[in-house]
C-alpha cells in the first residue's frame, strides 16, 4: 500500500483492521505519533483538530533536517551520564572507601596498618579509616578508645570529635567518650589540638579534658593498664569508671542514692565481674549486689 494514503487514513482515522497492520510496521510510524502526541500537549480552543495531512507533510520536510541535528545529542547525553556515574561511583565507593573495625562488649583487637603502625582497640570502640589512600594521608577516626604505636613517617592524626592527636613516631593512648576526652603519651612526642587548646605533650604527659575543664598530669603506667586487661583511673568521676564496668562486662549499672560525680583512682580487672565490683565499691563504701538479667545494683554500705 502507498504510504502516504495509509498517513493520510491515519490522520482521519479511517484505518482498516488490514491497513492498521501495515501501518504499524512502517518505519516512520512510532514519529508521526509523536509529533502529534507532542501537539496534543498544547492548549487550544475546543474547535482545534489534528492537523490535515498536507500541512503535515510540510511540517515534517521543513523540520527534517533539525530533526536530523538533534538525533546525535540522546547518545551523548547518555554517554556523559553513564561517565558521571561511573566516576562518583568510584569516588564514593573506591576512592572513599573506609576500613571500618568495631569491638563487642569486653572485646579488644589489635591491628597492623598499612605502613606497620598497630593499633589496639578497646571495648565498644571504633576506629575506621582509608587503606587506599593510606600512603598519602595517615588518619583514623576514633569513636572510644585505642592505643597506637605509629611508625616513624608523615603526619600521623587521630581524629576524635572532641579533638586531633598528630604525631610522627610515637606511642599514645586516646579515650574519647562522650565528653571525656583524654591523651596518654608513652614515647617520643604528640600535638593534640581541640576547638579551644593545642598542647605537645612529652613522653610520661597526659592531656585530659573533662566538662570543658582541661588537666595537665602525668601519667602513672608505662603502658595503657587495658590493653593488660585492667583498667585504671586517676581521679575520674564514678560514673565514668562505672560506665567502663558496663562496656567491659555488658552490665546495667542502678544507682541507689550513689553521688556518682565523687572521684576515683584504682583499678579494675577484666577477668572477674565480682572482683571488678569490689575494687571500686569497697574503696568508695559502697556496696552491690548482682541482679538478674545482667544488672547490678549498687548503694551505700549499711553502717
Amino acid at each position: 500500500m502507498d504510504k502516504d494514503y495509509l498517513i493520510k487514513k491515519w490522520l482521519a482515522d479511517e484505518l482498516n483492521p488490514e491497513e492498521s497492520k501495515v501501518f504499524e510496521k512502517l518505519d516512520d510510524t512510532p514519529f508521526f505519533k509523536d509529533v502529534v502526541d507532542s501537539a496534543s500537549v498544547f492548549k487550544a480552543s475546543q474547535f482545534s483538530k489534528v492537523e490535515d495531512y498536507q500541512k503535515l507533510k510540510e511540517r515534517l520536510n521543513g523540520s527534517e533536517t533539525k530533526v536530523k541535528r538533534l538525533n546525535w545529542i540522546r547518545p551523548l547525553m547518555r554517554i556523559a551520564s553513564v561517565f558521571v556515574l561511573g566516576f562518583t561511583l568510584y569516588y564514593f565507593f573506591i576512592n572513599e572507601n573506609l576500613t571500618k573495625i568495631d569491638t563487642e562488649v569486653g572485646e579488644k583487637v589489635s591491628i597492623i596498618l598499612p605502613d606497620a603502625s598497630s593499633v589496639t582497640v578497646n571495648a565498644l570502640s571504633e576506629i575506621a579509616y582509608n587503606e587506599n589512600r593510606w600512603k598519602q594521608k595517615r588518619e583514623i577516626k576514633l569513636k572510644g578508645e585505642a592505643f597506637f604505636d605509629v611508625a616513624k613517617g608523615a603526619k600521623f592524626d587521630v581524629i576524635t570529635t572532641k579533638g586531633t592527636v598528630s604525631v610522627l613516631g610515637t606511642e599514645f593512648n586516646v579515650r574519647q567518650r562522650g565528653s571525656f576526652f583524654e591523651v596518654r603519651c608513652f614515647e617520643g612526642t604528640v600535638k593534640v589540638s581541640t576547638a579551644d587548646h593545642e598542647e605537645i605533650l612529652e613522653q610520661g604527659d597526659s592531656f585530659r579534658i573533662l566538662e570543658g575543664i582541661l588537666t595537665i598530669g602525668k601519667n602513672m603506667y608505662n603502658v595503657p593498664q587495658w590493653t593488660k586487661n585492667i583498667s585504671d583511673f586517676q581521679r575520674v568521676a564514678v560514673s565514668q569508671v562505672f560506665a567502663e564496668l558496663e562496656r567491659q562486662y555488658g552490665v546495667i549499672i542502678i544507682y541507689e542514692n550513689v553521688n556518682i560525680e565523687q572521684l576515683f583512682t584504682g583499678g579494675f580487672v577484666h577477668d572477674s565481674l565480682d572482683n571488678a565490683l569490689r575494687s571500686i565499691t569497697e574503696p568508695l563504701d559502697l556496696e552491690y549486689t548482682i541482679l538478674p538479667t545482667n544488672k547490678v545494683r549498687v548503694k551505700p554500705r549499711e553502717k
